[in-house]
């Protein structure tokens, strides 16, 4: 059980960081180099598409649990202080927001009308050979 709560602990951990990577990449007094790498640990830690696929046993899990926080660390080294205090503080803010259940909501329901009408409309096409 420690195991678990220890891999959720860390899991949060990364998302966290990717926040406060996202926020250092806008500040306009982040180095060339740190934007280009924090932005690419962002997208490979929040991409569903791995270097190495998580089907494959031990190895699909390894390139996430050593790729990643080595990026982190590296752009920890790369990233002005005073930035990564910024940042960290606006991720902060950003977590304690509330979260919107109706928006959450209403979101759902977008998503489900436009799939009832993509859906309608394929089967339009397939089966009724209608091509409006």
């Amino acid at each position: 059980m420690a195991v678990v709560k220890s891999l959720r602990e860390t899991a949060r951990s990364l998302k966290r960081q990717t926040v406060v990577f996202y926020f250092a990449i806008r500040d306009p007094r982040m180095p060339l180099i740190a934007k280009v790498l924090a932005g690419f640990v962002v997208a490979y830690a929040l991409s569903p598409l791995d270097l190495i696929p998580d089907f494959i046993p031990v190895l699909g899990y390894l390139d996430d649990l050593i790729l990643v926080p080595l990026g982190i660390a590296l752009c920890l080294r790369l990233i002005p202080e005073p930035v990564l205090v910024e940042a960290r503080a606006r991720a902060e803010k950003v977590s304690e927001k509330p979260k919107s259940y109706s928006g959450a909501i209403i979101i759902i329901v977008l998503w489900v009308m436009g799939s009832a009408v993509f859906s309608l409309w394929i089967y339009r096409l397939l089966v009724a050979g209608d091509m409006r």
